[in-house]
């Protein structure tokens, strides 16, 4: 039974926790994976977190730093929910993209068809978004669903997570989960 919260520094020597594991939270500090923190649980938001922590953590957290939380729903499991990104006041736009070429380097170890996110910070414009491969996905007046669709095809490993090895190692790996978390 793997242990309830796990860490993982390095993709290509964890990537059979990360293929596994439904919920984790990947942080980046200046530019850099710092790690990834496989959960138990789902992260769940709610509106005062959202107001009190993520504000606050913005305000007054120095440096230049991002914790983005993911999901893999159980009854989606071929999709990646993207519930949460906490980013310090400092944060630079690299460092964000960076946290988001993880979460893609991990829906290729999990051979996921998409990940979907429903974007509340009105200060993302929907340029930007699609610049990164977003798509508007489920039209509604109070959210902005966004999805980066793959469905077997994948973008290039992004040059700074060590380049051909994390993308051999997610095309040449074919493991089977446990039903664990």
């Amino acid at each position: 039974m793997p242990p309830l919260f796990e860490t993982v520094t390095d993709i290509l020597q964890g990537s059979e926790p990360l293929r596994c594991r439904r919920y984790g939270v990947i942080e980046i500090a200046d530019g850099q994976l710092n790690q990834i923190v496989l959960r138990p649980y789902p992260k769940l938001i709610s509106a005062p977190e959202i107001l009190l922590c993520g504000g606050f953590c913005h305000a007054h957290q120095a440096g230049d730093r991002v914790r983005l939380y993911y999901n893999q729903p159980l009854w989606h499991s071929n999709f990646l929910a993207l519930k949460y990104l906490v980013s310090s006041r400092q944060t630079q736009i690299r460092t964000v993209i960076r946290a988001i070429d993880v979460l893609v380097e991990i829906a290729r170890l999990k051979r996921s068809d998409a990940i979907l996110c429903d974007v509340g910070n009105w200060r993302i414009s929907r340029e930007i978004l699609t610049r990164g491969g977003w798509r508007p996905h489920c039209p509604s007046r109070w959210h902005r669903h966004y999805i980066k669709r793959f469905y077997g095809h994948y973008p290039p490993a992004a040059g700074w997570l060590s380049g051909e090895a994390v993308s051999n190692s997610a095309d040449q790996a074919r493991v089977t989960c446990g039903s664990g978390p």
